[in-house]
């Protein structure tokens, strides 16, 4: 193996839901770093560390969504698709304490991370798994996340169609894309699987949409 980090371990870079070596999480050491941010009136703080995504700050694409959803509801369950160190997760738990939260990821540190960070916050409603790890039968009444998009078109088409067709039957999730990087022919795409596509509203060159199952 190339002793060249990955470049979506680059501190800057903007790719996650990676599927990671921990010899190469090894290499490239642990420095972590603490972000706080506001959700809703709720302040909320969290360990980064190197090799996740968003090390050392909430990325832009996170706040826009905090910025343009609805305050979720106070029960449910609820999910954050690739949730590298747990910014969406912890928000969802702050907000929500008699919800259940899920946060799946295939990094295992961004998993460690999620897990830590909740238990040192109190949020005993997260539970930080890999995607395999959930439970197939369980489905979910709201969905927040900045999906992967740089995974390529394939590999995140698989990731939505995954856990988007595992919505209650009046679930909805909310994702925050990148205008330049498709929002809007994933807009397209999710109609086209059976889904109701809104948008919430753009900012600072991104969308927010809404999804819910077609009626």
């Amino acid at each position: 193996m190339s002793d060249r980090i990955p470049d979506h371990f680059s501190d800057k870079g903007p790719s996650h839901y990676f599927d990671v070596d921990g010899d190469d999480l090894e290499r490239l050491g642990s420095s972590p770093r603490e972000v706080s941010w506001t959700v809703h009136g709720a302040s909320v703080n969290a360990d980064s560390d190197r090799g996740v995504f968003s090390y050392g700050r909430l990325d832009r694409g996170t706040s826009v969504l905090f910025d343009l959803v609805p305050t979720p509801p106070q029960s449910g369950v609820f999910l954050d698709i690739g949730c590298g160190w747990g910014a969406i997760a912890l928000s969802l738990a702050a907000l929500s304490p008699a919800a259940k939260v899920y946060a799946v990821d295939v990094n295992p540190r961004a998993l460690d991370l999620t897990a830590q960070n909740a238990s040192r916050l109190g949020f005993d409603n997260v539970h930080a798994s890999q995607p395999n790890d959930v439970h197939p039968g369980i489905t979910f009444d709201l969905i927040w996340s900045n999906p992967p998009i740089r995974v390529g078109k394939e590999a995140l088409h698989s990731i939505l169609d995954t856990w988007l067709n595992r919505l209650s039957t009046n679930g909805v999730a909310y994702l925050v894309v990148q205008k330049n990087l498709g929002s809007d022919s994933l807009a397209d795409w999710l109609r086209g699987r059976g889904f109701a596509v809104d948008r919430v509203g753009s900012r600072k060159g991104f969308r927010v949409l809404r999804i819910v199952r077609s009626q």
